[in-house]
């Protein structure tokens, strides 16, 4: 299969006229080897616009989608990144080309092992994989300027707002009566605002389901 046309395709019939119109972000995207990230068995449909199973707590969120929620992230060259839920280091590999350092948290070893090894492949040396509680983050190497949740929650824990630096942004999709709305936090001083953008249904990562809700 020939994956640099497939990954051009995407760019063009799923990415651009879904409201993506940040250059350096289509640029990463179309240089990331999205087939590379996915098991042996679902490379063929790698650029196909839908979710990929990692295995069966974890998946690759849909192309059109992530793009979105990275375009929202509004990622600087300066940056500090937390990836939390990274899986395989799909969204990593992107947002490194866009940012000064990501940290990939991942909770699954063998998901965890497999970016390890693609980052070093790829050569994305500002790229760290860390393990721990996904929903406790990553407070070793905050602050941070964003943040991104790559699946569903029932709720951002304040935990994980709290490692935002000011003037940072975390972006997450937070289910309300069955529906999930993709949600932009962003810090500035003592306030902590939230807007919601578009709806997405993605699949909900169960180190999220029911922790305590934040309270404005």
């Amino acid at each position: 299969m020939d994956f640099s046309t497939a990954r051009k395709n995407m760019i063009a019939s799923q990415i651009r006229p879904n409201k993506v119109t940040n250059e350096a972000l289509l640029s990463s995207m179309a240089d990331a080897p999205r087939e590379r990230f996915l098991p042996d068995a679902l490379r063929a449909v790698a650029y196909a616009d839908e979710d990929m199973k990692l295995n069966a707590e974890r998946s690759m969120m849909e192309p059109m989608v992530l793009a979105r929620l990275l375009q929202e992230l509004a990622l600087t060259p300066g940056d500090a990144v937390l990836d939390i839920a990274s899986g395989t280091g799909y969204a990593a590999a992107i947002m490194a080309r866009l940012a000064a350092a990501v940290f990939a948290q991942e909770s699954d070893a063998d998901l965890q092992g497999r970016a390890g090894e693609l980052f070093g492949e790829l050569a994305l040396d500002n790229v760290v994989s860390v393990d721990g509680d996904l929903a406790a983050g990553c407070a070793e190497h905050a602050p941070y300027n964003a943040i991104l949740i790559e699946g569903a929650v029932d709720a951002v824990p304040a935990g994980i707002l709290d490692q935002l630096a000011d003037g940072g942004r975390l972006i997450a999709i937070v289910m309300e009566n069955g529906i999930g709305r993709v949600t932009l936090f962003r810090k500035d001083g003592d306030h902590l605002s939230r807007r919601v953008i578009f709806d997405a249904n993605v699949p909900v990562l169960k180190a999220f389901q029911n922790p305590e809700k934040f309270r404005f």
